[in-house]
């Protein structure tokens, strides 16, 4: 897993980050994430990838921890901080709850899909733990790939490989990232919801990309800029309707502690 992402690393800004489509579905998120930031302190990040996250949070002046597996993805958000906030930290998501032992956090955020390379019981036993690093009444915070994303049902279509159509909603999918082949694992709402019911009560959940496509069209409206916009436009239109949530590229998902 560490070496698939850091092979990654190396691209990841240029693919995602700094193109079109990934910055409007940022953009989304942060308006939702934005809500959920009041009262809030302390934040840990997981996934955090080349730190674009930590960093915008870092700017308006909370305190951030911010982890990946991989020690490039790390490398390359190091080199973008000027200052020891964000904290980056290379740490799997497995070994949280040992490496951050006695600490507290008010809120808990992983974006785009990073929770999607976990198994259902890997899932559990991260809630298990988060709920021991978080503050009372704290927050957790989750971008995540759904089962029955429409964008990729009409890519398949449009493409004629029927056999990969609904892959999502097999148990296991291996994703290609960067040639490198990731055992990814899809779920809706419900699935977190219930995974959670235990530790956390539903605060709310949004779509995110589901009338923007996601980046791997990037290529595609590259010439296509003002459809884009449009796209985009309708996004903010539906950005309250939550039972889309399952049918977007990604959806974001905010529970808290009880």
């Amino acid at each position: 897993m560490e070496a698939s992402f850091d092979k990654a690393a190396l691209n990841y800004d240029e693919t995602f980050t700094h193109s079109e489509i990934g910055k409007m579905q940022r953009n989304q998120v942060y308006k939702q994430l934005s809500k959920q930031l009041d009262s809030v302190k302390n934040i840990f990040e997981i996934n955090c990838g080349t730190g674009q996250d930590a960093l915008w949070l870092a700017k308006q002046n909370f305190n951030v921890i911010a982890t990946d597996v991989s020690p490039k993805m790390i490398e390359v958000a190091k080199g973008k901080a000027a200052s020891g906030n964000p904290n980056f930290v290379t740490t799997d998501i497995k070994n949280i709850a040992t490496a951050f032992d006695g600490q507290k956090f008010d809120l808990v955020f992983s974006n785009f899909g990073g929770l999607n390379c976990l198994s259902k019981h890997e899932i559990e036993k991260f809630i298990w733990d988060v709920q021991n690093l978080l503050a009372e009444n704290g927050k957790l915070v989750l971008v995540i790939m759904p089962k029955n994303t429409l964008w990729e049902q009409f890519y398949f279509l449009a493409k004629a490989q029927f056999s990969s159509i609904f892959r999502r909603k097999k148990e296991l999918v291996f994703a290609d990232v960067d040639g490198e082949k990731v055992p990814t694992y899809y779920y809706n709402p419900k699935d977190i919801v219930n995974l959670a019911v235990n530790d956390f009560t539903l605060v709310d959940q949004k779509p995110i990309g589901f009338f923007v496509p996601p980046s791997y069209l990037e290529s595609f409206f590259k010439d296509k800029k003002g459809l884009l916009r449009f796209l985009n436009s309708l996004e903010s239109g539906i950005s309250n309707c939550s039972f889309l949530s399952k049918h977007a590229d990604h959806y974001i998902i905010t529970l808290q502690k009880r």
